[in-house]
């Protein structure tokens, strides 16, 4: 039974210590599959067309099916991640990189918008002041205001334990930070498992409505908000959605709903347990890192880049809707459009193209 009163059983309730231990998650690519990845990529780089046009038709990976297969069920029955290594990034350049992941996310499921301008692959990196533009509230003293999770995430600063906006995130190293940028990992589904055993009072406060923002999302400000649990369940399956900023950004707006005091001691908890439970690793150059955002939560340590040296951190991102996703409760609606499983659902969406291809 998958609620507030029962252990939730799956191999998608590890703790890091047992992920640590456990490589069925981990694959490298075989000299047979880069070689063939040479050669389609050289020939999509031959046709002369951008890397946005790249996709299954245009760029396909064939006699990798048996692959995007066995990395859709993990992901969604399995572990709820998957990581391929050794992608020999120096054979590319930027161009080439980026058509090959819009493409290969195009594989497994179907790539969605990530802002409202349409764009379904975003280069990851520190933006300096100009991630300023997705969103800060109180700019008056340099480097101060409350920064959205979208403008944080274009920085070098800490990010916290969160989901983003879709099925399943997919991230492409290319390169890493002088020092620092480490990725923290947690099962949301052990989170409440421990949280149960531990304070089942609190537990049960995840499960009510917290007020929301979408500020640096569609939003300039935190004039707006919309009500979701952190955690919910639809058809005996799990599914957590969560990011402490946007409850942050909510209470900036003092029209929204105040948060109890026993929900904001819950958030303090689950923080507590992600950071207990979680699995600690650093993205090398050609990993390519899969992570089901239904039941796991993502964190990042704050980095320090040196372009001169060449360690200046750089990840491409697709947000991915999934063919074989789970339904999502209602209410899910005000973010992923459609709550349907196997849909296509989720991401930012320029308004006149929000949902319209299929899966």
């Amino acid at each position: 039974m998958t609620d507030a009163r029962h252990p939730i059983d799956g191999p998608f309730a590890w703790t890091g210590e047992e992920l640590a231990s456990n490589g069925r998650w981990i694959r490298e690519f075989t000299d047979e599959e880069i070689e063939r990845i040479d050669r389609t990529v050289s020939a999509y780089e031959k046709s002369g067309r951008p890397w946005r046009e790249a996709g299954r038709d245009s760029l396909p990976l064939e006699g990798f099916d048996a692959l995007f297969d066995d990395m859709a069920d993990t992901l969604e029955n399995g572990l709820g991640l998957y990581r391929l290594r050794g992608f020999p990034i120096e054979r590319y350049d930027q161009d080439a990189l980026k058509a090959f992941f819009l493409s290969f996310g195009d594989h497994l499921g179907i790539p969605v918008s990530q802002n409202l301008k349409g764009e379904r692959l975003n280069a990851i990196e520190d933006e300096g002041a100009d991630a300023n533009e997705y969103g800060v509230i109180g700019k008056e003293a340099a480097g101060s205001g409350f920064r959205s999770s979208r403008a944080r995430a274009f920085s070098s600063a800490a990010l916290r334990f969160h989901t983003d906006r879709c099925d399943v995130v997919g991230l492409f190293c290319a390169r890493q930070a002088k020092r620092g940028g480490h990725s923290k990992i947690a099962s949301a589904v052990a989170i409440h498992n421990a949280m149960l055993a531990r304070r089942p009072d609190l537990l049960e406060e995840l499960f009510t409505d917290y007020p929301r923002s979408r500020f640096g999302e569609e939003l300039k400000d935190a004039s707006e908000h919309y009500m979701l649990p952190v955690f919910t369940a639809k058809d005996g399956k799990f599914a957590t959605h969560y990011s402490r900023t946007y409850v942050e950004a909510a209470q900036l707006n003092p029209a929204v709903p105040r948060l109890r005091p026993e929900q904001d001691e819950a958030l303090d908890l689950l923080a507590e347990l992600a950071q207990e439970l979680c699995y600690e690793m650093t993205l090398q150059p050609g990993d390519i890192q899969l992570l089901n955002n239904h039941v796991l939560y993502h964190a990042r340590d704050p980095y320090e880049d040196d372009a001169a040296s060449g360690g200046n951190r750089l990840l491409y991102r697709v947000w991915l809707a999934m063919p074989n996703s789970r339904a999502l409760s209602d209410g899910f609606e005000v973010l992923f459009g459609n709550t349907d499983p196997g849909t296509v659902r989720g991401g930012i969406w320029p308004p006149d193209r929000a949902y319209q291809i299929a899966l």
